[in-house]
This record gives C-alpha cells, sequence and structure tokens, in this order.
C-alpha cells in the first residue's frame, strides 16, 4: 500500500528525517511512536506533500507521490488529520464533511457518504447544523476525522487524536480508530499515548531525533524493556 524509503528532510541546517523508512499495509494500524521533536509530524506531512525531502521515496500502489502537491496527494488516497483538529470553525459539521469530499468527482455520492459518517459519529448528526467552532474538543475531533473519510482514503493519517482531551473522551477516539479499521480503514496513526496506540496498532515504529531505532508487531513492542520504561511507565 504505502511505502516510504530513506526519507531525508531538513530545515535549514537541521536534519529533522535522517533515511525513514516504513510500509502500510492494506488493511493494518501502523502507529508510528516518539518524543516531542522527533519527527513524527514531519514524517506525515512529507507524505502529505506540505515537506519536500531532499532525498528518498514515497510511493502508494507503486505510485510515486514525491513531487505532488497536497490536492495530487488526496487524489492518490492518502487523507491526513492534522494535531489540533483544525476545522473550520465558522462552518457547520455538515459544511465541513462536504469540503472533505471537495476532490471526489462522484457529487451525486457525497450525500450518501455524509450519513456513514453519521452512523459512525451519532453525535455529528445531532450537531449537524451547528457551527464547528460550538463543538467540544472531542466532537471537532469526531468532525476532523469524519471530514477527512469523506475523500474515501486508501489511508487515513492521523496526527495526535487524543491530544487535549479528557481521558474517557480520548478512549472513545481511539476505540473508534479501531472500528474503523476492522471496517476496512488503513490507518497511519502518531499517538502521545503509547499504551493506547500499542493496544489497537498491528505493527509499530519508534522514532528518536529522525531516526527509526526501532520496529516491529506492537505485542512485540510493547514487551520491549526501553519502550515499557519510556513509553509505559513500567520500570
Amino acid at each position: 500500500m504505502l511505502e516510504v524509503q530513506n526519507l531525508h528532510v531538513y530545515y535549514g541546517g537541521i536534519h529533522a528525517l535522517h533515511g525513514v523508512s516504513l510500509s502500510v499495509p492494506d488493511g493494518k494500524i501502523i502507529a508510528l511512536l516518539g518524543a516531542n521533536g522527533a519527527g513524527k509530524s514531519t514524517t506525515l506531512r512529507t507524505i502529505m506533500g506540505l515537506v519536500k525531502p531532499s532525498e528518498g521515496t514515497i510511493q502508494i500502489d507503486g505510485q510515486n507521490l514525491l513531487g505532488l502537491s497536497s490536492f495530487e496527494v488526496v487524489l492518490r488516497g492518502i487523507a491526513m488529520v492534522p494535531e489540533g483538529r483544525r476545522v473550520f470553525v465558522n462552518l457547520t459539521v455538515t459544511e465541513n464533511l462536504k469540503l472533505g469530499a471537495y476532490a471526489r468527482k462522484d457529487r451525486g455520492h457525497i450525500q450518501l457518504d455524509i450519513q456513514e459518517v453519521f452512523k459512525i459519529f451519532p453525535r455529528l448528526e445531532e450537531r449537524k447544523d451547528q457551527s464547528a467552532g460550538t463543538l467540544s474538543g472531542g466532537e471537532q475531533q469526531m468532525l476532523a476525522l469524519g471530514r477527512a473519510l469523506m475523500s474515501k482514503p486508501k489511508v487515513l493519517m492521523i496526527d495526535e487524536p487524543s491530544l487535549g482531551l479528557a481521558p474517557v473522551l480520548a478512549e472513545g477516539v481511539i476505540k473508534k480508530l479501531k472500528e474503523l479499521n476492522l471496517a476496512g480503514q488503513t490507518i497511519l496513526l502518531i499517538e502521545q499515548n503509547a499504551r493506547a496506540a500499542l493496544s489497537i496498532a498491528d505493527y509499530v515504529y519508534i522514532l528518536e531525533t529522525g531516526d527509526i531505532v526501532l520496529e516491529g508487531p506492537a505485542a512485540e513492542v510493547s514487551q520491549n524493556d526501553q519502550v515499557r520504561k519510556s513509553y509505559l511507565g513500567i520500570q
């Protein structure tokens, strides 16, 4: 599905990514973990065409993504839910969802897919005519996820979905991601709550200062002594 090989990114004189490689197979949840500043968001932004790498390859289903605009990356089947949700606060819930489908040509199916989003997130249907700025943080996260799903992505990339949410709401969002995956959605996830990410991921990459330092099936990575100490708080 999505293949990233030997990705190098510079911000001026700062070497942010040092040859990052990762794979996101069809139908799996892949988690990218690491401390703040490790390069996680840079990886997603580079895949999305928002940052230009100095070296490396990015492909989806064998199609090259390097050099494409973000709009073209969406057309190839990748959607991103950015950190902080970034919904359009002055537009209604329904208008936000429609914007998520802006690149689609099958206009006749958009309303049907809005109804599918409402089935996944019933709270959004209750708020469908409200401006997004009046929603709670958890509801805005649901809307950001729903908006991304409206592009019908092959790969859904999500940056820190539980950030800033109360624990019970964060748990609900993580549960929804697993439900989406069980329904067939491929996911590349950045999540500050390593325990939550490991509980739903199939495979994990750990990034430290621009380098992948550990990777493996989630069940194995969660038993690694350093991971248990640094990310799970287990001594």
